[in-house]
């Protein structure tokens, strides 16, 4: 990004990006919000300061995104509902989606559903692999794919609805046996299936919602989309 400021910070139409993933969190319904937070995160914990509904959990090490998502277990403590797990990059992401897939998720009564997309190039994202069936099988990171693997075009952008106690009992079986050497949240669902629970796929994320941004002309890009979805009054 050309910058030291951190990635989920960097304004879009003049807000922090990951400012839109919370207001599509609670336009959606959800009761609580808890932010991950390590590298320059007190900075992050500043940008919402108040504003109410939102809470804090630290990962001290970047250990992975499965690794981050177990930091909020002691403040999810005792809770048996449904959880929703994003990622603080993706300002493109809409209310309707998250209620469509937090729908589909109970109305299968899933362990864990997952969102997918379709999209003409696929690269850097992970791809979901389906069973004979069409069932979803695994997720399979960009770096540890096959070529034929690679030319998946469904994709994974990273919007989970889980069973809160099934999530995290994977998350403490977790190992970090792949190319990166990381705890992939992408892992539970594989663990999930193998137990014999339902892990459900609804092709609910249009392509216009997936950009990611990991340079500047990327966030120029993004925040092009997202100041013509706020001058139709179409934001979520």
């Amino acid at each position: 990004m050309k910058s030291d400021l951190v990635k989920v910070l960097h304004p879009v139409c003049e807000r922090p990006m990951v400012e839109w993933v919370v207001e599509a969190c609670r336009a959606a319904g959800c009761r609580r919000i808890i932010l991950v937070v390590g590298y320059q995160g007190e900075k992050v914990r500043e940008a919402f300061a108040g504003q109410g509904g939102v809470e804090f959990v630290e990962q001290a090490e970047a250990l992975g995104t499965g690794h981050a998502v177990l930091q909020a277990e002691a403040a999810l403590r005792g809770f048996a509902g449904d959880v929703l797990v994003l990622a603080g990059d993706g300002p493109l992401i809409r209310a309707e989606t998250l209620r469509r897939l937090v729908a589909a998720h109970r109305r299968q009564g899933a362990a864990a559903t997952l969102a997918t997309a379709r999209v003409a190039d696929p690269s850097g994202y992970g791809r979901i692999v389906r069973d004979a069936a069409g069932h979803f099988e695994r997720i399979v990171e960009e770096k540890d794919a096959t070529p034929e693997q690679r030319r998946l075009t469904e994709i994974n952008p990273s919007y989970y609805c889980f069973d809160a106690r099934s999530l995290f009992a994977s998350l403490r079986r977790l190992t970090n046996a792949n190319a990166s050497g990381e705890y992939y949240l992408t892992d539970v669902c594989a663990i999930l299936r193998g137990d014999g629970l339902p892990v459900e796929l609804i092709e609910a994320v249009s392509a216009d919602e997936v950009h990611s941004i990991n340079t500047v002309e990327q966030l120029e890009f993004v925040s092009s989309i997202l100041a013509r979805r706020l001058a139709e009054g179409a934001v979520h």
